[in-house]
C-alpha cells in the first residue's frame, strides 16, 4: 500500500514537472538559442572579414553594408572549394555586386578549409600579412559564439568584434517553430558542444 503511494507521489511529482516544462518551453528554448548568439555591435576596424557557409548571401550582404556604412575599407571573403568545382568567394563577390555594391570592396580569399577551426588558420596568415589589429567578423548569429571562441584560439593579438548577420531560418527565441529552425539549432549546439571538448 505504501508503495503504492509512493508511486502515486512520483507519478503525480512527474506530471507536474512535465507541465511545467511544457508551459515554460518558449523560456528555456529560447534561452538555449540565444546561448548560441554573441554578436556584439561594429566599431571602426582595419578590415571585415566573412566566414564561409552561408549560401543565401547574408553575411556578405551584411559585410558590405558595413563598408558601405564606414566601418572598414575593405571586405576578405573567405572561400573554401567545393560548390560545383568553385569557390564560396566566387559566388558571394558576385553576388554582392549584384546588390549594387562595388566589386573593389572585396578581397577574395579562396582556400580549403572545411571547419572553422580550419578556416581560422587559413585566414590567420593573411591577416598578418596585412598587419591588421582589429577585425570585424560577420557569420551568421547562430554561429557567432562557436566561431568567436574558435577565433580567439588562432588570431592571437588581434582585437575580433563578432556581427552577426539574420538568419532567415533561425530565430533564437523562435527557432523551433520551423523545420530549418530546428536543423539549425540542433546542427550548431553539436558543434558548439565538439568545439567546447576540443574535438
Amino acid at each position: 500500500m505504501a508503495r503504492r503511494r509512493s508511486l502515486g507521489i512520483n507519478l503525480a511529482i512527474l506530471a507536474l514537472v512535465m507541465v511545467v516544462i511544457i508551459l515554460t518551453h518558449s523560456l528555456w528554448m529560447g534561452w538555449m538559442g540565444a546561448f548560441l548568439v554573441e554578436g556584439e555591435s561594429p566599431s571602426r576596424a582595419d578590415l571585415i572579414v566573412i566566414l564561409a557557409g552561408d549560401l543565401y548571401g547574408r553575411r556578405i550582404l551584411k559585410g558590405a553594408a558595413l563598408v558601405k556604412e564606414g566601418y572598414a575599407p575593405y571586405v576578405l571573403v573567405s572561400g573554401p572549394g567545393g560548390l560545383y568545382g568553385l569557390h564560396e568567394n566566387e559566388l558571394a563577390i558576385p553576388f554582392a555586386v549584384k546588390h549594387g555594391f562595388p566589386a573593389s570592396w572585396f578581397i577574395a580569399f579562396p582556400n580549403e578549409s572545411h571547419s572553422t577551426d580550419e578556416e581560422a588558420r587559413a585566414i590567420w596568415p593573411e591577416l598578418r600579412k596585412r598587419n591588421v589589429h582589429r577585425v570585424l567578423v560577420v557569420t551568421s548569429d547562430y554561429h557567432t559564439r562557436r566561431a568567436l571562441h574558435t577565433l580567439r584560439a588562432r588570431w592571437p593579438g588581434i582585437n575580433i568584434c563578432m556581427v552577426a548577420a539574420p538568419d532567415e531560418f533561425f530565430s533564437a527565441y523562435g527557432w523551433w517553430h520551423t523545420r530549418e529552425g530546428r536543423k539549425t539549432f540542433f546542427l550548431e549546439c553539436s558543434k558548439t558542444l565538439a568545439s567546447m571538448v576540443g574535438m
